[in-house]
């Protein structure tokens, strides 16, 4: 897997390209294979080893000026990143993007041009000399990647000194939000699909270069392969694809076409049949050209519908297959698929064999974004939350650890949240955050801690898996979470509940924050 510091570089192509092509002056750039940019002045730069201190939100750098300049940048902290609504009205969320995280947060720090640019924009010196040896030393614990999360859950845990800690949240949001929510939309259309294969077809949709990594979340959500290029490059997935409309419209004839493109790819070819007329024109050509192709010694692969009723052309199609003795070639569908229309193809008993799906795919339609947050939950040893009217939206503080709790068939129960020194053993009981008068008995039942270390002084703690890796751990946790929590409508609400400790802990926050309010 290549390094996400070279994908989130992507967009500057377009810019840099520009520049090379537009001026009367040699190219500055020179862009090699691996998508590396080299700059050929003064000073090289090897992007592919360049610093990501600026991907951050203005606010990010004027707040940790100011832990500088008060004093408090050496100031213990810990953060937590936790989403509070499932997105498309589901019943979990699959993370992801922690191996992106992880890679980018090696390279968060400050190059001398960056430092540049800040000066310029008005930052103080002493923060700029600060920012001269940045790394992120801090320490991270999180859930595996891949793993089902549910609301207000601690998910990732980071621990550093705040200033480090604040830096790298845009960094952390921008990241995991957005995988985990096309990581998520994918898995729905996995649970739609079931065991017939679906491709991600999504990249000419996607928001920009967003698509490589809406690519990479695809994959451990469920799509078995992409039409994504680069991503199968950068990340080692499988890429696949069929061909356009533009291919037999710039033939005389749609069987020339069919006979000219199996001819420079014989290796499983599959034929669009739908840019004239699919049951007139486009099968009965593809019956010819399969023919053609047994004589050679190959096999067509299979057609693609692409427009028109899917359920009921299949089922044609398929008939006429049939009858000609090629059972053996799939149909494949596509056009504005997602999980909802892909259950009604099944409920008409479509012959549809795999699926292409794009747009709702890769923009995560129709929640386009993930209300993921972080925030503060310890300063200094102190315990510290977010105050809300609206007590759904009140955090939890202190240093905490999530587990998963089993049932005697070994499904998934109940997810617990400990305070991090608690004896897991001696806690009995969990109770709902916001009418703590519901609890859950958990003495006794199998339990798993979800947390682990994954980042520490620098450097990624351990092997982190692919996204292949990633999809089948997903595919085995979701075995053990019972079915009323997968059902696309209405779905039962899992419960997360909190030890008595941390509610306690919670309360006395939160009345201690109201004494100082009453003191002023």
């Amino acid at each position: 897997m290549q390094s996400i510091q070279e994908i989130l570089i992507l967009a500057l192509c377009f810019c840099i390209l520009i520049g090379v092509f537009s001026s009367p002056d040699p190219p500055l750039y020179v862009i090699d294979q691996r998508l590396n940019f080299y700059k050929t002045g003064t000073m090289m730069t090897d992007f592919s080893v360049e610093t990501l201190g600026l991907y951050t939100d203005y606010y990010e750098l004027s707040m940790s000026q100011g832990y500088l300049l008060s004093g408090k940048k050496d100031e213990s902290s810990v953060f937590d990143y936790f989403f509070r609504t499932t997105p498309f009205e589901g019943g979990f969320l699959v993370f992801a993007g922690l191996a992106d995280l992880l890679d980018a947060l090696t390279a968060f720090r400050y190059s001398e041009e960056n430092l540049n640019y800040l000066k310029r924009l008005g930052f103080h010196t002493s923060f700029i000399e600060y920012l001269k040896e940045f790394r992120f030393n801090g320490t991270i614990f999180s859930v595996r990647e891949g793993e089902l999360v549910f609301p207000n859950e601690p998910i990732l845990r980071v621990e550093g000194n705040i200033i480090e800690a604040q830096l790298i949240e845009t960094l952390v949001l921008n990241i995991l939000n957005f995988e985990s929510l096309i990581a998520t939309k994918s898995f729905r259309i996995k649970l739609a699909c079931g065991e017939k294969p679906f491709s991600d077809f999504g990249l000419r949709r996607a928001h920009g270069t967003g698509g490589i990594q809406a690519t990479r979340a695809a994959i451990i959500g469920g799509a078995s392969s992409t039409s994504n290029v680069q991503a199968g490059f950068l990340y080692d997935i499988p890429v696949s694809g069929t061909m356009a409309h533009s291919w037999v419209q710039s033939f005389g004839d749609e069987l020339t076409a069919f006979r000219e493109y199996v001819r420079f790819n014989p290796g499983n070819p599959i034929l669009l049949v739908d840019t004239y007329d699919t049951l007139r024109s486009g099968i009965p050509n593809v019956i010819i050209v399969a023919k053609e192709l047994e004589k050679s010694g190959h096999r067509l692969a299979g057609i693609r519908l692409d427009s028109g009723d899917l359920a009921y052309l299949s089922k044609k199609a398929r008939t006429m297959l049939d009858t000609a003795g090629l059972p053996y070639v799939r149909i494949l569908a596509s056009n504005q698929l997602n999980e909802y229309v892909i259950n009604s193809l099944f409920e008409q008993d479509s012959s549809i064999d795999g699926f292409g799906v794009g747009t709702e795919l890769i923009t995560g339609k129709p929640d386009a974004s993930l209300d993921g947050v972080y925030k503060l939950a310890l300063c200094n040893d102190i315990a510290r939350m977010k105050i809300s009217e609206n007590i759904e939206k009140m955090t939890f503080p202190g240093r905490k650890s999530l587990y998963r709790y089993f049932d005697a068939e070994g499904n998934f129960f109940r997810d617990g949240i400990l305070l991090e020194h608690e004896n897991p053993d001696s806690c009995d009981f969990i109770y709902n955050p916001i009418y703590p008068d519901k609890w859950t008995r958990v003495a006794g039942l199998g339990r798993e801690l979800l947390h682990q270390k994954v980042y520490e002084n620098n450097e990624i703690s351990q092997p982190l898996p692919d996204p292949l890796q990633c999809q089948k751990y997903l595919f085995s946790r979701a075995a053990s979470l019972p079915p009323e929590h997968k059902r696309f409508i209405m779905p039962h609400i899992y419960k997360v509940g909190g030890s008595t400790e941390l509610l306690n802990l919670r309360d006395q926050t939160r009345r201690k924050i109201g004494e100082n309010f009453s003191e002023n």
